[in-house]
Protein backbone atom coordinates (compact mmCIF):
# COMPACT_ATOMS: atom_id res chain seq x y z
CA UNK A 1 0.00 0.00 0.00
CA UNK A 2 1.35 3.38 -0.99
CA UNK A 3 1.37 6.02 1.74
CA UNK A 4 3.33 8.63 -0.17
CA UNK A 5 2.09 12.19 0.03
CA UNK A 6 3.00 13.21 -3.53
CA UNK A 7 0.10 14.72 -5.53
CA UNK A 8 -0.49 15.83 -9.10
CA UNK A 9 -1.13 19.45 -10.03
CA UNK A 10 -4.91 19.04 -9.91
CA UNK A 11 -4.82 17.58 -6.39
CA UNK A 12 -2.90 19.73 -3.93
CA UNK A 13 -1.74 18.07 -0.74
CA UNK A 14 -4.32 17.51 1.95
CA UNK A 15 -3.64 19.41 5.18
CA UNK A 16 -4.53 16.33 7.26
CA UNK A 17 -2.12 13.75 8.59
CA UNK A 18 -1.95 10.34 6.97
CA UNK A 19 -4.53 8.47 9.06
CA UNK A 20 -6.43 5.40 7.87
CA UNK A 21 -10.17 6.01 7.84
CA UNK A 22 -11.52 3.09 5.79
CA UNK A 23 -10.06 -0.27 4.82
CA UNK A 24 -11.30 -3.50 3.30
CA UNK A 25 -9.61 -6.83 3.89
CA UNK A 26 -10.21 -9.51 1.25
CA UNK A 27 -13.91 -8.70 0.87
CA UNK A 28 -15.80 -10.68 -1.74
CA UNK A 29 -19.34 -10.76 -3.05
CA UNK A 30 -21.10 -13.50 -4.98
CA UNK A 31 -24.57 -13.66 -6.46
CA UNK A 32 -25.24 -17.37 -6.76
CA UNK A 33 -22.47 -18.71 -9.00
CA UNK A 34 -21.47 -15.24 -10.22
CA UNK A 35 -18.49 -13.72 -8.39
CA UNK A 36 -18.83 -9.92 -8.58
CA UNK A 37 -15.90 -9.05 -6.26
CA UNK A 38 -13.06 -11.24 -5.06
CA UNK A 39 -10.55 -10.56 -2.26
CA UNK A 40 -10.69 -6.76 -2.50
CA UNK A 41 -8.14 -4.81 -0.45
CA UNK A 42 -8.35 -1.01 -0.55
CA UNK A 43 -7.40 1.71 1.95
CA UNK A 44 -8.62 5.30 2.22
CA UNK A 45 -6.86 7.94 4.32
CA UNK A 46 -8.33 11.00 6.01
CA UNK A 47 -8.68 14.00 3.70
CA UNK A 48 -7.81 11.95 0.62
CA UNK A 49 -9.47 11.52 -2.78
CA UNK A 50 -9.03 8.13 -4.44
CA UNK A 51 -10.60 6.66 -7.57
CA UNK A 52 -11.88 3.19 -8.34
CA UNK A 53 -11.40 2.73 -12.09
CA UNK A 54 -12.94 -0.07 -14.12
CA UNK A 55 -14.99 -0.81 -17.16
CA UNK A 56 -18.72 -1.41 -16.91
CA UNK A 57 -19.39 -4.75 -15.24
CA UNK A 58 -15.99 -4.80 -13.48
CA UNK A 59 -17.64 -4.79 -10.04
CA UNK A 60 -17.16 -1.13 -9.03
CA UNK A 61 -20.76 -0.53 -7.95
CA UNK A 62 -20.95 -3.86 -6.12
CA UNK A 63 -17.87 -2.91 -4.10
CA UNK A 64 -19.29 0.50 -3.20
CA UNK A 65 -22.68 -0.99 -2.35
CA UNK A 66 -20.93 -3.21 0.21
CA UNK A 67 -19.21 -0.18 1.72
CA UNK A 68 -22.58 1.60 1.89
CA UNK A 69 -24.49 -1.30 3.44
CA UNK A 70 -26.68 -2.11 0.44
CA UNK A 71 -24.94 -5.49 0.09
CA UNK A 72 -23.40 -7.67 2.79
CA UNK A 73 -20.00 -9.13 1.84
CA UNK A 74 -19.94 -12.87 1.22
CA UNK A 75 -16.47 -12.93 2.79
CA UNK A 76 -13.88 -10.55 4.21
CA UNK A 77 -14.02 -7.58 6.57
CA UNK A 78 -14.59 -3.82 6.42
CA UNK A 79 -12.78 -1.56 8.91
CA UNK A 80 -13.76 2.03 9.74
CA UNK A 81 -11.12 4.01 11.66
CA UNK A 82 -9.45 0.72 12.59
CA UNK A 83 -12.63 -0.89 13.93
CA UNK A 84 -14.24 -3.94 12.28
CA UNK A 85 -17.81 -3.13 11.22
CA UNK A 86 -20.75 -5.01 9.75
CA UNK A 87 -23.53 -3.23 7.85
CA UNK A 88 -27.05 -4.54 7.33
CA UNK A 89 -28.35 -1.35 5.69
CA UNK A 90 -27.23 2.12 4.53
CA UNK A 91 -28.43 3.43 7.90
CA UNK A 92 -25.62 1.41 9.54
CA UNK A 93 -23.06 2.82 7.09
CA UNK A 94 -24.26 6.39 7.66
CA UNK A 95 -24.00 5.83 11.42
CA UNK A 96 -20.34 4.96 10.85
CA UNK A 97 -19.83 8.13 8.81
CA UNK A 98 -20.10 6.73 5.28
CA UNK A 99 -22.38 8.41 2.72
CA UNK A 100 -22.97 7.74 -0.96
CA UNK A 101 -24.22 9.78 -3.94
CA UNK A 102 -25.54 7.48 -6.64
CA UNK A 103 -25.16 8.09 -10.37
CA UNK A 104 -28.94 8.34 -10.67
CA UNK A 105 -29.94 10.90 -8.05
CA UNK A 106 -32.37 9.96 -5.27
CA UNK A 107 -34.25 13.26 -5.13
CA UNK A 108 -37.98 14.05 -5.05
CA UNK A 109 -38.30 16.67 -7.77
CA UNK A 110 -41.47 18.54 -6.62
CA UNK A 111 -39.96 19.13 -3.17
CA UNK A 112 -37.68 22.04 -2.32
CA UNK A 113 -33.91 21.72 -1.90
CA UNK A 114 -34.25 22.02 1.89
CA UNK A 115 -37.03 19.42 2.08
CA UNK A 116 -34.92 16.95 0.08
CA UNK A 117 -31.86 17.48 2.25
CA UNK A 118 -33.62 16.84 5.59
CA UNK A 119 -36.02 14.15 4.34
CA UNK A 120 -35.93 11.18 6.72
CA UNK A 121 -33.76 13.07 9.19
CA UNK A 122 -35.99 16.03 10.10
CA UNK A 123 -35.49 17.90 13.40
CA UNK A 124 -38.67 18.20 15.48
CA UNK A 125 -40.05 20.45 18.17
CA UNK A 126 -43.42 20.44 19.93
CA UNK A 127 -45.10 21.91 16.82
CA UNK A 128 -43.74 19.28 14.44
CA UNK A 129 -40.84 19.65 12.00
CA UNK A 130 -38.52 22.42 13.20
CA UNK A 131 -37.94 24.15 9.85
CA UNK A 132 -36.05 27.02 11.45
CA UNK A 133 -33.49 24.70 13.02
CA UNK A 134 -33.19 22.67 9.81
CA UNK A 135 -32.60 25.79 7.73
CA UNK A 136 -29.96 27.04 10.17
CA UNK A 137 -28.07 23.72 10.19
CA UNK A 138 -28.17 23.30 6.43
CA UNK A 139 -27.21 26.94 5.81
CA UNK A 140 -24.18 26.49 8.05
CA UNK A 141 -23.14 23.43 6.03
CA UNK A 142 -23.54 25.29 2.76
CA UNK A 143 -21.46 28.16 4.11
CA UNK A 144 -18.76 25.86 5.51
CA UNK A 145 -18.31 23.93 2.26
CA UNK A 146 -18.98 26.86 -0.10
CA UNK A 147 -21.79 25.01 -1.90
CA UNK A 148 -24.18 27.87 -2.88
CA UNK A 149 -27.67 26.37 -3.24
CA UNK A 150 -31.04 28.12 -2.99
CA UNK A 151 -32.79 26.14 -0.25
CA UNK A 152 -36.24 27.25 -1.40
CA UNK A 153 -35.84 26.26 -5.07
CA UNK A 154 -37.73 23.19 -6.23
CA UNK A 155 -35.35 20.41 -7.31
CA UNK A 156 -37.16 20.09 -10.65
CA UNK A 157 -36.26 23.71 -11.44
CA UNK A 158 -32.49 23.51 -10.89
CA UNK A 159 -29.83 22.15 -13.29
CA UNK A 160 -28.32 18.72 -12.82
CA UNK A 161 -25.05 20.14 -11.46
CA UNK A 162 -26.93 21.76 -8.58
CA UNK A 163 -29.01 18.62 -8.02
CA UNK A 164 -25.74 16.80 -7.43
CA UNK A 165 -24.79 19.41 -4.84
CA UNK A 166 -28.10 18.76 -3.09
CA UNK A 167 -27.19 15.07 -2.88
CA UNK A 168 -23.79 15.94 -1.43
CA UNK A 169 -25.31 18.27 1.19
CA UNK A 170 -27.79 15.48 2.08
CA UNK A 171 -24.87 13.25 3.03
CA UNK A 172 -23.04 16.02 4.90
CA UNK A 173 -26.22 16.82 6.85
CA UNK A 174 -26.07 13.24 8.11
CA UNK A 175 -22.55 13.96 9.40
CA UNK A 176 -20.60 11.61 7.15
CA UNK A 177 -16.84 11.92 6.82
CA UNK A 178 -16.43 9.39 3.98
CA UNK A 179 -18.21 10.23 0.73
CA UNK A 180 -18.64 7.71 -2.09
CA UNK A 181 -19.46 9.21 -5.50
CA UNK A 182 -20.71 6.83 -8.21
CA UNK A 183 -19.83 8.14 -11.71
CA UNK A 184 -20.27 11.73 -10.46
CA UNK A 185 -19.49 13.47 -13.76
CA UNK A 186 -21.54 11.22 -16.04
CA UNK A 187 -24.40 13.72 -16.35
CA UNK A 188 -22.42 16.97 -16.03
CA UNK A 189 -21.36 19.42 -18.72
CA UNK A 190 -17.65 20.36 -19.02
CA UNK A 191 -18.33 23.58 -17.11
CA UNK A 192 -20.22 21.74 -14.35
CA UNK A 193 -17.40 19.19 -14.06
CA UNK A 194 -14.88 21.90 -13.18
CA UNK A 195 -17.32 23.36 -10.62
CA UNK A 196 -17.78 19.88 -9.18
CA UNK A 197 -14.03 19.35 -8.87
CA UNK A 198 -13.79 22.57 -6.89
CA UNK A 199 -16.56 21.37 -4.58
CA UNK A 200 -14.89 18.06 -3.77
CA UNK A 201 -11.49 19.69 -3.29
CA UNK A 202 -13.17 21.94 -0.73
CA UNK A 203 -14.70 18.88 0.95
CA UNK A 204 -11.30 17.19 1.04
CA UNK A 205 -9.64 20.26 2.52
CA UNK A 206 -12.29 20.25 5.29
CA UNK A 207 -11.39 16.66 6.17
CA UNK A 208 -13.90 14.63 4.13
CA UNK A 209 -12.39 11.52 2.54
CA UNK A 210 -13.72 10.72 -0.92
CA UNK A 211 -13.96 7.66 -3.15
CA UNK A 212 -14.85 8.32 -6.79
CA UNK A 213 -16.10 5.51 -9.02
CA UNK A 214 -15.31 6.46 -12.58
CA UNK A 215 -14.20 5.37 -16.04
CA UNK A 216 -12.83 8.75 -17.18
CA UNK A 217 -9.06 8.60 -17.38
CA UNK A 218 -8.31 12.32 -17.62
CA UNK A 219 -10.51 13.16 -14.64
CA UNK A 220 -8.67 10.65 -12.47
CA UNK A 221 -5.43 12.49 -13.16
CA UNK A 222 -7.03 15.84 -12.33
CA UNK A 223 -8.69 15.01 -9.04
CA UNK A 224 -7.40 11.80 -7.40
CA UNK A 225 -4.34 11.11 -5.33
CA UNK A 226 -4.36 7.35 -5.95
CA UNK A 227 -6.31 5.00 -8.20
CA UNK A 228 -7.27 1.35 -7.84
CA UNK A 229 -7.93 -0.51 -11.10
CA UNK A 230 -10.71 -3.09 -10.94
CA UNK A 231 -11.12 -5.72 -13.66
CA UNK A 232 -13.57 -8.63 -13.60
CA UNK A 233 -14.11 -8.21 -9.87
CA UNK A 234 -10.41 -8.15 -8.95
CA UNK A 235 -8.03 -5.34 -8.06
CA UNK A 236 -5.36 -5.58 -10.78
CA UNK A 237 -3.38 -2.50 -9.82
CA UNK A 238 -2.96 0.52 -7.56
CA UNK A 239 -1.09 3.61 -8.70
CA UNK A 240 -0.35 7.17 -7.70
CA UNK A 241 -1.99 9.49 -10.21
CA UNK A 242 1.14 11.60 -10.61
CA UNK A 243 2.70 10.80 -13.97
CA UNK A 244 0.00 8.34 -15.02
CA UNK A 245 0.05 7.28 -18.66
CA UNK A 246 -3.47 7.39 -20.10
CA UNK A 247 -2.94 4.58 -22.60
CA UNK A 248 -1.33 2.24 -20.08
CA UNK A 249 -4.13 2.90 -17.60
CA UNK A 250 -6.79 2.14 -20.24
CA UNK A 251 -5.06 -1.07 -21.26
CA UNK A 252 -4.73 -2.19 -17.64
CA UNK A 253 -8.43 -1.45 -17.03
CA UNK A 254 -9.70 -3.36 -20.06
CA UNK A 255 -7.00 -6.04 -20.30
CA UNK A 256 -6.10 -5.32 -23.92
CA UNK A 257 -4.84 -2.52 -26.14
CA UNK A 258 -7.54 0.15 -26.45
CA UNK A 259 -7.84 2.63 -29.31
CA UNK A 260 -8.47 5.97 -27.60
CA UNK A 261 -8.77 7.94 -30.83
CA UNK A 262 -11.43 7.11 -33.41
CA UNK A 263 -10.01 6.06 -36.75
CA UNK A 264 -12.41 6.60 -39.60
CA UNK A 265 -12.16 6.93 -43.39
CA UNK A 266 -13.38 9.98 -45.27
CA UNK A 267 -17.19 9.94 -45.55
CA UNK A 268 -18.91 9.04 -48.79
CA UNK A 269 -21.82 11.43 -48.49
CA UNK A 270 -24.88 11.01 -50.70
CA UNK A 271 -26.07 13.88 -52.87
CA UNK A 272 -29.71 14.03 -51.74
CA UNK A 273 -31.21 15.03 -48.40
CA UNK A 274 -32.25 12.07 -46.29
CA UNK A 275 -33.77 13.88 -43.30
CA UNK A 276 -34.51 17.58 -43.14
CA UNK A 277 -36.13 20.03 -40.75
CA UNK A 278 -37.28 23.45 -41.90
CA UNK A 279 -38.21 26.30 -39.54
CA UNK A 280 -39.08 23.86 -36.77
CA UNK A 281 -40.74 25.21 -33.62
CA UNK A 282 -41.30 22.85 -30.69
CA UNK A 283 -42.53 23.43 -27.13
CA UNK A 284 -40.67 22.21 -24.06
CA UNK A 285 -42.21 20.52 -21.03
CA UNK A 286 -43.22 23.87 -19.49
CA UNK A 287 -45.12 25.06 -22.54
CA UNK A 288 -42.51 27.56 -23.73
CA UNK A 289 -40.62 27.34 -27.01
CA UNK A 290 -37.69 24.96 -26.77
CA UNK A 291 -36.78 25.11 -30.48
CA UNK A 292 -36.91 28.33 -32.49
CA UNK A 293 -37.06 28.07 -36.29
CA UNK A 294 -34.61 25.14 -36.45
CA UNK A 295 -33.47 24.12 -39.93
CA UNK A 296 -31.03 21.28 -40.63
CA UNK A 297 -30.46 18.41 -43.02
CA UNK A 298 -28.70 15.05 -43.00
CA UNK A 299 -27.47 13.17 -46.05
CA UNK A 300 -26.74 9.45 -46.38
CA UNK A 301 -23.28 8.48 -45.16
CA UNK A 302 -22.55 11.45 -42.89
CA UNK A 303 -22.54 12.15 -39.18
CA UNK A 304 -24.01 15.52 -38.24
CA UNK A 305 -23.30 16.35 -34.59
CA UNK A 306 -25.35 18.66 -32.41
CA UNK A 307 -23.08 20.33 -29.83
CA UNK A 308 -24.56 22.26 -26.95
CA UNK A 309 -24.89 22.62 -23.20
CA UNK A 310 -27.59 20.30 -21.88
CA UNK A 311 -31.07 21.82 -21.82
CA UNK A 312 -30.77 23.93 -24.97
CA UNK A 313 -33.33 21.93 -26.97
CA UNK A 314 -31.51 18.68 -27.73
CA UNK A 315 -34.14 16.39 -26.21
CA UNK A 316 -36.99 18.28 -27.89
CA UNK A 317 -35.27 18.06 -31.28
CA UNK A 318 -34.74 14.30 -31.05
CA UNK A 319 -38.32 13.68 -29.86
CA UNK A 320 -39.79 15.92 -32.59
CA UNK A 321 -37.91 13.99 -35.28
CA UNK A 322 -39.21 10.70 -33.87
CA UNK A 323 -42.79 11.95 -33.54
CA UNK A 324 -42.70 11.77 -29.75
CA UNK A 325 -43.24 15.52 -29.41
CA UNK A 326 -45.64 17.71 -31.39
CA UNK A 327 -44.25 20.18 -33.91
CA UNK A 328 -45.89 23.59 -33.47
CA UNK A 329 -44.61 25.05 -36.71
CA UNK A 330 -42.38 24.04 -39.61
CA UNK A 331 -41.90 20.76 -41.46
CA UNK A 332 -39.99 17.53 -41.14
CA UNK A 333 -39.19 15.55 -44.29
CA UNK A 334 -37.72 12.09 -44.82
CA UNK A 335 -36.58 11.02 -48.30
CA UNK A 336 -38.55 13.91 -49.74
CA UNK A 337 -41.82 13.00 -47.99
CA UNK A 338 -43.27 15.28 -45.32
CA UNK A 339 -43.53 13.31 -42.06
CA UNK A 340 -44.42 16.14 -39.63
CA UNK A 341 -47.65 14.41 -38.54
CA UNK A 342 -46.69 10.80 -39.28
CA UNK A 343 -46.93 8.49 -36.20
CA UNK A 344 -43.74 7.22 -34.59
CA UNK A 345 -44.36 3.61 -35.61
CA UNK A 346 -44.53 4.68 -39.26
CA UNK A 347 -41.29 6.64 -38.96
CA UNK A 348 -39.60 3.52 -37.58
CA UNK A 349 -41.04 1.47 -40.45
CA UNK A 350 -39.75 4.04 -42.95
CA UNK A 351 -36.21 3.61 -41.62
CA UNK A 352 -35.61 6.04 -38.71
CA UNK A 353 -34.09 4.60 -35.54
CA UNK A 354 -33.57 6.34 -32.20
CA UNK A 355 -31.06 5.80 -29.41
CA UNK A 356 -32.37 8.05 -26.58
CA UNK A 357 -30.18 9.92 -24.10
CA UNK A 358 -31.55 8.14 -21.03
CA UNK A 359 -31.42 4.37 -21.49
CA UNK A 360 -33.31 3.80 -18.23
CA UNK A 361 -36.10 6.29 -18.83
CA UNK A 362 -36.61 5.93 -22.58
CA UNK A 363 -34.36 3.22 -24.01
CA UNK A 364 -35.24 0.13 -22.01
CA UNK A 365 -37.92 -1.40 -19.83
CA UNK A 366 -35.68 -2.55 -16.99
CA UNK A 367 -38.14 -5.18 -15.74
CA UNK A 368 -38.31 -6.78 -19.22
CA UNK A 369 -35.87 -9.41 -20.44
CA UNK A 370 -33.27 -8.46 -23.03
CA UNK A 371 -35.28 -10.36 -25.63
CA UNK A 372 -38.41 -8.40 -24.78
CA UNK A 373 -36.46 -5.14 -24.97
CA UNK A 374 -35.02 -6.02 -28.37
CA UNK A 375 -38.56 -6.82 -29.49
CA UNK A 376 -39.74 -3.26 -28.75
CA UNK A 377 -40.55 -1.57 -32.04
CA UNK A 378 -40.09 -4.89 -33.83
CA UNK A 379 -43.27 -6.41 -32.42
CA UNK A 380 -45.03 -6.24 -35.80
CA UNK A 381 -42.12 -7.70 -37.74
CA UNK A 382 -42.16 -11.30 -39.02
CA UNK A 383 -40.88 -13.83 -38.04
CA UNK A 384 -40.94 -12.36 -34.50
CA UNK A 385 -44.71 -12.16 -34.84
CA UNK A 386 -47.03 -14.39 -36.86
CA UNK A 387 -50.77 -13.86 -37.35
CA UNK A 388 -50.79 -11.37 -34.48
CA UNK A 389 -48.99 -13.66 -32.01
CA UNK A 390 -45.49 -13.20 -30.67
CA UNK A 391 -43.17 -16.09 -31.53
CA UNK A 392 -41.11 -16.67 -28.38
CA UNK A 393 -38.59 -19.07 -29.92
CA UNK A 394 -37.83 -16.73 -32.81
CA UNK A 395 -37.67 -13.71 -30.49
CA UNK A 396 -35.03 -15.25 -28.24
CA UNK A 397 -33.08 -16.80 -31.12
CA UNK A 398 -32.90 -13.37 -32.75
CA UNK A 399 -32.04 -11.55 -29.52
CA UNK A 400 -29.40 -14.14 -28.57
CA UNK A 401 -27.79 -13.55 -31.96
CA UNK A 402 -27.72 -9.79 -31.39
CA UNK A 403 -26.32 -9.91 -27.86
CA UNK A 404 -23.53 -12.17 -29.12
CA UNK A 405 -22.89 -9.93 -32.13
CA UNK A 406 -22.71 -6.79 -29.97
CA UNK A 407 -20.67 -8.37 -27.20
CA UNK A 408 -23.28 -7.96 -24.46
CA UNK A 409 -21.96 -9.59 -21.28
CA UNK A 410 -24.88 -11.73 -20.11
CA UNK A 411 -25.68 -15.47 -19.91
CA UNK A 412 -28.63 -15.12 -22.30
CA UNK A 413 -31.23 -12.72 -23.64
CA UNK A 414 -33.67 -14.08 -21.02
CA UNK A 415 -31.85 -12.04 -18.36
CA UNK A 416 -33.63 -8.92 -17.08
CA UNK A 417 -32.27 -5.64 -18.43
CA UNK A 418 -31.94 -4.36 -14.85
CA UNK A 419 -29.26 -7.01 -14.18
CA UNK A 420 -26.84 -5.56 -16.74
CA UNK A 421 -24.19 -2.87 -16.33
CA UNK A 422 -24.74 0.49 -18.01
CA UNK A 423 -22.42 -0.29 -20.90
CA UNK A 424 -24.13 -3.59 -21.63
CA UNK A 425 -27.56 -1.96 -21.39
CA UNK A 426 -26.45 0.61 -23.95
CA UNK A 427 -25.22 -2.15 -26.27
CA UNK A 428 -28.69 -3.72 -26.13
CA UNK A 429 -30.29 -0.42 -27.18
CA UNK A 430 -27.79 -0.03 -30.03
CA UNK A 431 -28.30 -3.61 -31.16
CA UNK A 432 -32.07 -3.11 -31.38
CA UNK A 433 -31.88 0.23 -33.19
CA UNK A 434 -28.95 -0.50 -35.52
CA UNK A 435 -30.23 -3.90 -36.63
CA UNK A 436 -33.59 -2.62 -37.91
CA UNK A 437 -31.73 -1.81 -41.17
CA UNK A 438 -32.31 1.92 -40.68
CA UNK A 439 -31.58 4.62 -43.21
CA UNK A 440 -31.22 7.29 -40.53
CA UNK A 441 -30.33 7.03 -36.85
CA UNK A 442 -30.79 9.66 -34.13
CA UNK A 443 -28.13 8.89 -31.50
CA UNK A 444 -28.36 10.94 -28.30
CA UNK A 445 -25.61 10.79 -25.65
CA UNK A 446 -24.52 7.31 -26.83
CA UNK A 447 -21.65 6.89 -24.36
CA UNK A 448 -22.89 8.76 -21.27
CA UNK A 449 -21.59 7.02 -18.16
CA UNK A 450 -19.69 4.34 -20.11
CA UNK A 451 -16.12 3.11 -19.77
CA UNK A 452 -13.36 3.45 -22.32
CA UNK A 453 -13.83 -0.07 -23.69
CA UNK A 454 -17.56 0.39 -24.24
CA UNK A 455 -16.97 3.84 -25.77
CA UNK A 456 -14.46 2.40 -28.23
CA UNK A 457 -16.97 -0.27 -29.29
CA UNK A 458 -19.96 2.08 -29.62
CA UNK A 459 -17.97 4.63 -31.63
CA UNK A 460 -16.86 1.86 -33.99
CA UNK A 461 -20.51 0.82 -34.51
CA UNK A 462 -21.58 4.40 -35.27
CA UNK A 463 -18.77 4.70 -37.83
CA UNK A 464 -19.77 1.32 -39.31
CA UNK A 465 -23.33 2.52 -39.79
CA UNK A 466 -22.14 5.74 -41.43
CA UNK A 467 -19.88 3.82 -43.80
CA UNK A 468 -22.86 1.66 -44.81
CA UNK A 469 -24.61 4.82 -46.03
CA UNK A 470 -26.75 5.52 -42.97
CA UNK A 471 -27.32 9.20 -42.10
CA UNK A 472 -26.63 9.87 -38.43
CA UNK A 473 -27.66 12.76 -36.19
CA UNK A 474 -25.37 12.63 -33.15
CA UNK A 475 -26.38 14.60 -30.05
CA UNK A 476 -23.60 14.73 -27.47
CA UNK A 477 -22.48 16.85 -24.53
CA UNK A 478 -18.95 15.46 -24.88
CA UNK A 479 -16.92 17.72 -27.18
CA UNK A 480 -14.22 15.05 -27.48
CA UNK A 481 -16.89 12.68 -28.82
CA UNK A 482 -18.27 15.34 -31.18
CA UNK A 483 -14.83 15.97 -32.69
CA UNK A 484 -14.06 12.24 -32.89
CA UNK A 485 -17.19 11.33 -34.85
CA UNK A 486 -18.65 14.39 -36.60
CA UNK A 487 -18.40 15.19 -40.30
CA UNK A 488 -20.30 18.44 -39.61
CA UNK A 489 -21.00 20.24 -36.32
CA UNK A 490 -24.14 22.26 -35.59
CA UNK A 491 -24.02 24.30 -32.38
CA UNK A 492 -27.33 24.59 -30.53
CA UNK A 493 -27.87 27.46 -28.08
CA UNK A 494 -31.18 28.52 -26.54
CA UNK A 495 -33.11 26.40 -29.05
CA UNK A 496 -31.39 27.90 -32.10
CA UNK A 497 -28.62 26.64 -34.36
CA UNK A 498 -26.13 29.46 -33.98
CA UNK A 499 -23.27 28.06 -36.06
CA UNK A 500 -22.30 25.29 -38.48
CA UNK A 501 -18.64 24.27 -38.31
CA UNK A 502 -16.28 21.86 -40.05
CA UNK A 503 -14.51 19.83 -37.31
CA UNK A 504 -11.28 19.98 -39.33
CA UNK A 505 -11.36 23.78 -39.36
CA UNK A 506 -12.28 24.53 -35.74
CA UNK A 507 -11.40 23.44 -32.20
CA UNK A 508 -13.08 22.70 -28.88
CA UNK A 509 -12.48 26.23 -27.60
CA UNK A 510 -14.31 27.85 -30.50
CA UNK A 511 -17.21 25.40 -30.33
CA UNK A 512 -17.37 25.90 -26.56
CA UNK A 513 -17.72 29.65 -27.01
CA UNK A 514 -20.68 29.23 -29.36
CA UNK A 515 -22.22 26.65 -26.99
CA UNK A 516 -22.36 29.23 -24.21
CA UNK A 517 -23.64 32.07 -26.39
CA UNK A 518 -20.27 33.73 -26.92
CA UNK A 519 -19.09 35.30 -30.16
CA UNK A 520 -15.45 34.33 -30.56
CA UNK A 521 -14.81 37.02 -33.15
CA UNK A 522 -16.21 40.06 -31.36
CA UNK A 523 -15.77 38.99 -27.76
CA UNK A 524 -19.47 39.68 -27.11
CA UNK A 525 -21.16 37.29 -24.80
CA UNK A 526 -24.75 36.33 -24.09
CA UNK A 527 -25.36 34.75 -20.71
CA UNK A 528 -29.08 34.28 -21.03
CA UNK A 529 -30.04 30.73 -20.16
CA UNK A 530 -26.62 29.87 -18.76
CA UNK A 531 -26.67 28.82 -15.12
CA UNK A 532 -24.33 30.66 -12.80
CA UNK A 533 -23.72 29.06 -9.46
Amino acid sequence: MSTATTHNEGDSQSPFKEREILRTQRISKSFGSVVANKDIDITLYEGEIISILGENGAGKSTLMNMLYGLYKPSAGQIYVKGKAVSFTSPRDAIAQGIGMVHQHFMLIEPLSVLENIILGNEPYNWKGIDHKKARKEVSELIEKFNLHIDLDAKVEDIPVGLQQRVEIVKTLYRKVDVLILDEPTAVLTPQEIQDFFQVIRTLRDKGVSIIIITHKLEEIKQISRRVYILRKGNIVGEQKTEGLNREELANLMVGRNVVLHVEKPEPKVGSSELLSAKNLQVLGNRGTLALHEISLSIKPGEIVAIAGVDGNGQEELAEAIMGLRKVQKGTLSFEGEIITKVPTKNRIAQGISYVPADRHKSGLVLDFTLGENILLGNHRTPPLVSKGFLQEKQIYTYSDTLIHQYGVMTPSSRELASHLSGGNQQKVVLAREFERNPKCVIVSQPTRGLDVGAIEYIHSQIIRMRDQGVGILLISLELEEVFSLADRILVLFEGKIVKELNPKETNEQEVGLYMTGSNSHTGQNSTKGVHHE
